[in-house]
């Protein structure tokens, strides 16, 4: 086995080896009388349980709703923050306009301000969507004004030198070279979107993630309660690995040998 291949297979075991560890002391610390296993039941019951929601229908009902209200409110955070950051960035007197009001509201955590959304908008699916894209929107803002503010210089003079209309410079230069830091602020976006929602959902909802941990809470249904868990888990999982995935194809260009 050569040496790359080596490196690539332990790059695969040693996550799984420490995912294993953690699910083994899971499974053994109530069976063994370390927690108390009403409050923190084995992993085998908790996936027992979660194969009982999937059976009957109700983990797919939850998880549908919740990522659906994700990716509507994280799309539309995106689509809004990647133009306003470049902006931003590449325009003083935008930034000089919008610093002031960005500033304030930045700084104001997204779970906060629940109270007012629902105020403003109910409690139906609007004050949640809402919520996802305040959330979300700050993150990949800051991470575009970084990715285009840092851009290197002779890379734009290079470009501007050549002919490249504004258009050209943007589309060609800027933006590829922002991407890396852009993702960074997807991914951070599509955490806080998932983590706000599954809060908002525990007030005010009938279906999503949030809704099935709370209602399983309070029917001391815990074996539930840690499925809905372990689902937020896999769903906060799979989004970062798509974006990685997205993030790496969009970047194969820096790590192309010249032809």
């Amino acid at each position: 086995m050569s040496r790359a291949t080596g490196r690539l297979t332990w790059r695969i075991i040693k996550p799984s080896l420490v995912i294993g560890l953690f699910l083994g002391l899971w499974e053994s610390a109530p069976r063994l009388g370390l927690v108390d296993e009403v409050f923190l039941p084995p992993f085998s019951a908790v996936i027992e349980a979660g194969l009982e929601l999937i059976r009957n229908g109700q983990m797919w009902d939850h998880v549908s709703t919740s990522v659906a209200r994700s990716l509507i409110g994280f799309s539309i955070a995106l689509v809004v923050a990647v133009p306003v950051g470049v902006a931003i960035a590449w325009y003083r007197p935008v930034a000089e306009f919008l610093n002031p009001v960005l500033e304030l509201f930045r700084n104001t955590a997204a779970l906060a301000l629940l109270p007012v959304f629902i105020l403003i908008l109910g409690i139906g699916e609007t004050s949640k969507i809402a919520l996802v894209v305040y959330a979300g929107f700050f993150p990949i803002l800051l991470n575009t004004i970084t990715g285009v503010r840092t851009v290197d210089p002779l890379l734009i003079k290079s470009a501007v030198s050549l002919g490249f209309s504004p258009l050209q410079l943007f589309r060609k230069v800027v933006l590829p070279a922002a991407v890396p830091s852009i993702f960074t602020g997807l991914r951070m976006a599509a955490s806080a979107s998932i983590l706000v929602l599954i809060a908002a959902e525990m007030f005010g909802a009938r279906a999503g993630l949030g809704y099935l941990i709370t209602a399983a809470q309070q029917n001391f249904a815990i074996p539930d309660m840690y499925a809905g868990i372990v689902a937020i888990s896999l769903v906060g999982l799979t989004f970062n690995s798509i974006l990685v995935a997205v993030e790496r194809r969009l970047s194969r260009w820096r790590t192309q040998p010249a032809q």
